[in-house]
């Protein structure tokens, strides 16, 4: 009955603009999976290989500053998809928030949530009811299917968040036909990709799609394995079998943009190139930021981002302005033409007038991540969690995280400082004070879970070291 009332509700809208334009654009996202800030090309890597992504960046924006809204998968992706911040939606963290030994939890973190709600009006919803037709191709992760949430077309998403069957045929996978013995999983969701654009190249569409790649298990083609470990390796980045796992992802961005071009559609669709969250640390390297996925550090939350809008973005033309994928939403509004919808809050910007001048600037603003949970750590790193619960704000070049185990606060100038390895909160505190109460307001306002109970399992690390 909720996802009736909702669907009445984007009905109730004005759609005449959106309707009666015939030239709208259509919409590929690509949205990959642990991509790290520096896992291509056009950013630094000295290993890895994805010559189709940096040719779709010279032909498109950059963005150096850009950043998912959380530092895992389906958090990011429930903000994505609902251009809303956490608090608003409830999707913390990937499955238990409690996550890690329970003796070093100091509190009880907040409940998650592991469904994106139907109340939640995503972006394929408000384009779905202007009249677009839109397939999600690859992961989902934010509940059984994203049918429910505005999308038509669903090939492999259902709950999980990395392919249980593994990247190779079978696929063990409800929502995706196996397919040959040994057929490779990006391979195949690019073929599903292709062909929903050519079944649908005489009707405006937004296309999903969200590789698995390069989520664990690490998994590659042999051949291309092989080319990596004959290759000598970078500083930057080594590992053959996640090169190979961004070569595959590389040479599927090439396939979907030949074919867009081979169906006459290249210079009416609008190509975003994104990833949900920083690299998967054991296997990549994001220097000079700080941490990986699963931290609120640089390292986990700066991501590529590049956006080709046809006859709109400059060639080769970048912006530094600090951007966050809750302002896709927005952006893709204004870009195809579709009302807003009716009271329903998205907390992003639209990024049009960056796009159609790289020389301008956003309205000063604030960007915000908040995370009432536990990740525990990577095998091999001393700390005991990638992250125990926090909130953090980026205001400008600066950014502050406030921990709530022990309030203690770290503030870094990420302009002068982008590896974060000067907490100014003490030499600074007039800033850091500032900056705290920016974010309780902000807290307050949307109604943001504040872990608070102790937890009566914890143990001090003395008491542990006596155990």
């Amino acid at each position: 009955m909720r996802r009736f009332l909702v669907l009445a509700l984007l009905f109730c809208w004005n759609l005449t603009p959106a309707v009666a334009s015939t030239d709208r654009p259509n919409v590929v996202l690509f949205f990959i999976d642990d991509l790290g800030w520096r896992d291509v090309g056009y950013m630094g890597s000295d290993f890895f290989e994805t010559p189709h992504i940096d040719r779709l960046a010279q032909e498109s924006m950059r963005f150096s500053s850009a950043y998912s809204a959380a530092p895992n998968c389906a958090p990011s992706r429930a903000c994505l998809m609902s251009g809303q911040y956490t608090p608003r939606h409830g999707v913390y963290t990937v499955g238990d928030p409690a996550r890690g030994n329970d003796r070093y939890r100091k509190l009880v973190p907040a409940k998650n949530k592991t469904v994106l709600d139907d109340k939640i009006i995503t972006i394929a919803d408000t384009l779905s009811q202007a009249g677009y037709r839109c397939a999600s191709v690859g992961k989902w992760h934010l509940g059984q299917t994203p049918l429910s949430q505005g999308f038509q077309v669903n090939i492999a998403g259902n709950r999980t968040g990395s392919p249980r069957g593994g990247y190779f045929s079978p696929y063990k996978n409800p929502q995706l036909a196996d397919g040959k013995q040994g057929e490779y999983l990006t391979d195949r969701l690019t073929d599903e990709a292709c062909e929903f654009i050519k079944a649908k190249a005489k009707t405006p569409f937004f296309l999903y799609l969200t590789h698995y790649a390069v989520h664990t298990p690490l998994q590659a083609k042999q051949a291309d394995v092989e080319y990596f470990q004959s290759k000598p390796p970078g500083k930057l980045h080594q590992h053959a079998t996640y090169a190979a796992m961004i070569k595959s992802m590389d040479e599927s961005i090439g396939r979907v943009l030949e074919t867009l071009k081979a169906q006459q559609l290249e210079q009416n669709t609008i190509i975003i190139f994104t990833s949900d969250n920083g690299g998967y640390g054991p296997a990549t390297n994001m220097q000079p930021l700080r941490g990986s996925k699963g931290m609120l550090y640089e390292g986990g939350i700066r991501v590529p981002l590049v956006v080709k809008w046809p006859r709109v973005t400059k060639a080769n033309s970048a912006s530094e302005e600090p951007v966050i994928n809750v302002d896709l939403y927005p952006t893709l509004l204004e870009m195809t033409g579709t009302p807003h919808p009716k009271d329903y809050v998205l907390d992003g910007t639209s990024l049009v007038p960056l796009l159609k001048d790289p020389q301008s600037q956003l309205k000063p603003r604030s960007l915000f991540w908040h995370f009432p949970a536990y990740l525990q750590k990577y095998k091999g790193m001393q700390q005991r969690f990638r992250t125990t619960p926090v909130s953090v704000i980026r205001q400008g070049d600066w950014k502050l995280l406030e921990f709530f185990e022990d309030g203690h606060r770290e503030l870094y100038n990420t302009r002068l400082d982008i590896s974060e390895t000067m907490n100014l909160a003490d030499s600074h505190p007039e800033k850091a004070k500032q900056l705290a109460t920016a974010l309780h307001d902000w807290q307050k306002q949307v109604h943001a879970a504040i872990p608070s109970e102790p937890n009566p399992q914890y143990r001090s690390r003395n008491e542990s070291n006596e155990k």
